[in-house]
Formats: structure tokens, sequence, C-alpha cells
């Protein structure tokens, strides 16, 4: 699977991810599995009757997926992890800095990915896990026609504010394993700030490119 390819199915995964959207009752008294399933069907529903997201406004589009979907991820885990042992040795404003061009990053390639939705159905697995537990993987499958099923698995962990996804895996590739390798080559190669400057001005380039696409 290609760099590409890879990126394009992790970013299928936003539909599941707007938990609090429309949500009966609280984030906290949901289980994870009814969470992702009950707010993807509604997100699908949004994006399909949504005029506006339709004909390409990329600025709504980020805008749901920055009030509904990023809340419920835990991206200081989710860099920590993706950096690896680097992460050690990044100071706290550093650290601050990574996690926000990190989330930047994921918000872009998401809405990249909702722009892109075309009518994919979803197989919501049974949850494979005790009431007990606080760490879960939540199994979805994409439906596409003419094509194989696409795995996605969301890590969840539960914490006071809920659950939060800090890892995604799609079609057995992981976001967390799939960004680690690249950060730990970048900063081999110009440190820890050479990072943060690399991830600023890809975040650039990509808003650039959307604003350039809705000309």
């Amino acid at each position: 699977m290609t760099r590409a390819a890879t990126k394009n199915l992790i970013s299928t995964a936003a539909f599941g991810l707007a938990l609090t959207l429309g949500a009966p009752v609280r984030a906290q008294d949901v289980p994870p599995d009814q969470l992702v399933k009950t707010v993807t069907l509604e997100v699908v529903d949004l994006i399909k009757s949504d005029k506006e997201i339709q004909a390409g406004n990329r600025a709504k589009l980020i805008q749901l997926i920055d009030a509904k979907v990023l809340p419920h991820f835990n991206f200081s885990a989710m860099t920590a992890l993706a950096m690896g042992q680097s992460w050690n040795k990044a100071n706290p404003d550093q650290k601050k800095r990574l996690t926000e061009e990190f989330r930047t990053l994921l918000v872009r390639t998401y809405a990249s990915a909702l722009a892109a939705y075309s009518e994919q159905k979803f197989d919501f697995r049974p949850l494979r896990a005790k009431p007990t537990d606080t760490d879960v993987t939540v199994q979805v499958r994409v439906l596409q026609p003419g094509t194989q099923p696409v795995p996605i698995d969301y890590s969840m962990e539960k914490t006071a504010a809920g659950w939060k996804v800090y890892d995604v895996m799609v079609g057995g590739v992981s976001l967390v394993a799939n960004y680690r390798t690249e950060f730990n080559s970048t900063v081999r190669e110009s440190g820890i700030d050479g990072l943060i400057k690399n991830l600023a001005t890809k975040n650039k380039s990509l808003e650039g490119a959307a604003l350039e696409k809705k000309k």
C-alpha cells in the first residue's frame, strides 16, 4: 500500500469520530461502539444533506471536524506515541507546538477524505470487551462497491471526559506507526525544531492547496 493510499484510508476514519453531534445522551454514558455507530450515521447524513459542503465549502467542513470530531481525540497521547523515544527529547514548549501542528495536519487530512465522500456503507462490528474494560478496540468496516471492505479499528481509552481515541488502524496500518517513521527520520536529520518546521510547512501547503482548489 502506498503512503498516499494509506493516508487516504486513514482519513476515512473521520466519519466515526464526531462523537457529540446529536448524541441523545452524554458521551460519558455511552459505550464506545455505540457512540461510533450512532454518530457515524448522523455525520454521514449531515454531509449528504448539507448543500454547502456538497458544493465544496472546505471552511465549513473544517469547522465541523474541528468542533465535533477532534475533541474526542487524545492528541497529546497520539503525538507522544507517534514521536516514540523522540518525545522525551522535546521540551514542554516543543511538545505543545508538535501537538498543535499534528492536530492541524489531521484536520486537513480528514477534510480531504470527507470532501471525497461517495455513499460508502458501514458495517459496525460487535465490541469484544468486558464492561469493566477501559481500553478497547472498536471495529468498523467501510463497504465500497467493487472493492474489498476497508477495516478501520479505533483504539479508545476511557477517561473522566468520556472515551478518547488514541490511535486508528486502517487496513492494518496504524496512524501512529505510520507517522512515527516519518517523524523520527526528520528528528534525526534536523532535530525537534526541524520537525516542527516541517509540519508547519506541510500544513501551510495543504491550506494553500485547499484555497487554490476553491477558486
